[in-house]
Formats: structure tokens, sequence, C-alpha cells
């Protein structure tokens, strides 16, 4: 064997450590990398699942929430309900009284106004007639549309408390 021939198996020798070290490295060098990168997805995994379980927890919360307030909005209802019907059947049995005559709207006068010249003296009733006043009497026609104009003011003024009640218990 020539010395040319000794250094060239020598440098074959140095460059195949050489590229098995860079095996080896390379092998460490990725196992190293697999772990950290388990290590990482392991982290990721547990700040997902963290973030879950909080937005799990925020829509429950939502949820009742949103309930409570269907529940409420429900209440609300069912009294405004009651409320004007009960409203609509007083209306409807004055409407009735009226019709039937049992009752008379009537409206006091001036006792100083020198223009009026009715003198329809008072019924005391039940229906808390001033005694010694002097009264006019309605036609019932008008009276009809006298309580009309009442109900739908009495229906505005039951809408308008149950839209306040809703924004107190709101607020």
């Amino acid at each position: 064997m020539t010395p040319v021939q000794k250094l060239a198996g020598l440098v074959v020798l140095i460059l195949a450590l050489m590229a098995s070290a860079a095996g080896v490295t390379w092998q460490v060098q990725e196992w190293r990398t697999g772990k950290m990168l388990a290590e990482q997805a392991g982290l990721h995994q547990g700040e997902l699942a963290g973030v879950s379980a909080a937005a799990a927890k925020q829509v429950s919360e939502e949820q009742g929430r949103r309930l409570a307030l269907e529940k409420t909005l429900a209440t609300s209802d069912q009294q405004h309900t009651r409320e004007l019907s009960d409203a609509q059947r007083n209306q409807t049995l004055l409407r009735d009284r009226l019709a039937t005559a049992d009752v008379r709207l009537s409206v006091l006068l001036d006792a100083t106004d020198s223009a009026s010249s009715c003198n329809v003296p008072s019924t005391p009733g039940a229906v808390g007639v001033v005694h010694g006043a002097q009264r006019a009497q309605l036609n019932p026609a008008h009276a009809q549309r006298i309580i009309a104009i009442t109900d739908a003011g009495d229906q505005g003024l039951i809408a308008l408390r149950a839209c306040q009640a809703y924004i107190r218990k709101s607020q």
C-alpha cells in the first residue's frame, strides 16, 4: 500500500466518521426537537382546554341570563295582558250600562255662568253625584264616544306602565 492510498483511505475514513457523526447529531437534534414540539403541543392543548372551559362557562351564564330575561318578560306580558283585559272588561261593562240607561254620564254646570240655562237637578246615587249642584246629562251617543276615547287612553296608560316597569327592571 502506497502512502497515497493510505492517505486516501484515511481521508475516506475521516469523511465516513464525519458523516456518521453528522447523522448521529442530526438524529439527536431531531429527537430533541420532537420532544420540544410534543411539550409545546401538550401546553397548547392545555391552553385550548382552559379557553374552551371559559367559553362554555360564559355561554352557560349568557343562557341563564337570557332565560331569566325571558321569564321576566313573560311575567310582565301576562301582567300587562291581565291589566288590559280588566280595563277592557270594565269599559265594556260601563258601555253596556250606558246603553241600557242604567248609568247616565252627566257634567257639572257652572252655577255662576249666566249663559247656562239648563236647570237639570242632580239626583243622588251610587255613582257619586254631588248633592245640590246642577248637572246636564249627555246624549248616550256622545257618552259612548267619550267612553271609547277614555278606553283608548286607558289602554295607552296600561302600555306606558308596562314599558316603565320593564325599564325599571332592566336597570
